[in-house]
């Protein structure tokens, strides 16, 4: 676009028909990529001029056109190009029109990159040559809220609407009390955030002790199955002798013989010792049970 020279003669009425003919483009035919080389046209048409004043006879024209080119340039979603497009034929954010700038700002919130006009605004604000320009509150106001007070800038904030001598007291007073009110917007988002930090913090802590706990009981389950397992395994390798002789020991100590009667006590008392040698064989000593006399 801006490496081929402009086919048409320079001048003001070029510029103001280039403007014409851009904003036919944008609206009329959505043709946005001609319509932002008319308007470049159009601006280099004009040469280039010192900034907006009095003096300028073109800077009406000027500031119609890059507000086109800007609309444009957005409507291709090349929005980030905006201030340094701008800026090419401005050259300083001190010189930039009132209705330029407030477009700018307007841009950037509306994609949610206030920080991009941070100093651009702050510059053109403070600057000596635009403290009498008519539309100073009102940019001011929308600069604060729409790029200090989103980016948290408070102490900015206050300090510049102090200092602006175009805002009477009334206007003033409401706006540093949003300023306040803001501030502690902010302070409570940053309180919440904080909670939500700590507990998102106390949960994992949390889920590792389960996990922990979890685990060794998974563990101890494990090593009681295992020794199941090996207790019944025990008792199917046991002798079939061994187990016929317990059962039968058992079997003449409680059925056939009479514990009452005086000739049988030596009897049992060796049928016992040999029960308790029968049942030492078929039963570890862990698992022994015990056998009182």
């Amino acid at each position: 676009m801006r490496g081929e020279p402009p086919a048409w003669a320079p001048g003001p009425a070029q510029a103001a028909a280039l403007l014409e003919e851009a904003a036919d483009l944008l609206v009329l035919h959505r043709d946005f990529a001609a319509a932002v080389e008319r308007c470049e046209a159009g601006c280099d048409s004009l040469g280039p001029g010192p900034g907006p004043g009095p003096g300028e006879s073109f800077a009406e024209v000027k500031c119609s056109l890059c507000v086109v080119g800007i609309q444009a340039l957005a409507e291709m979603n090349r929005w980030r190009e905006v201030l340094s497009w701008v800026l090419q034929y401005y050259h300083v954010p001190e010189h930039l029109p009132p209705k330029v700038l407030e477009l700018c700002i307007l841009l950037y919130s509306e994609v949610r990159e206030p920080q991009a006009m941070l100093e651009a605004g702050g510059s053109w604000l403070r600057a000596h040559a635009n403290q009498r320009l008519p539309e100073l509150g009102s940019l001011l106001e929308l600069y604060v809220a729409q790029v200090l007070l989103p980016l948290g800038r408070f102490e900015g904030a206050e300090e510049l609407v102090r200092g602006c001598a175009a805002l009477d007291g009334e206007r003033q007073l409401a706006l540093l009390g949003t300023v306040c009110e803001s501030r502690r917007r902010w302070a409570r988002r940053e309180e919440t955030l904080g909670s939500s930090a700590a507990e998102e913090q106390q949960d994992p802590a949390a889920e590792t002790v389960l996990g922990m706990l979890s685990q060794k009981l998974l563990t101890m389950l494990t090593l009681l199955r295992r020794a199941l397992r090996s207790m019944s395994n025990h008792f199917y390798l046991l002798p079939y002798k061994k187990m016929l002789l317990a059962t039968f020991l058992l079997y003449l100590v409680v059925v056939r013989l009479d514990p009452a009667s005086p000739t049988s006590l030596p009897f049992i008392y060796k049928l016992v010792q040999l029960f308790r040698q029968a049942w030492a064989a078929v039963l570890s000593p862990i698992h022994r049970p015990p056998i009182r006399d």
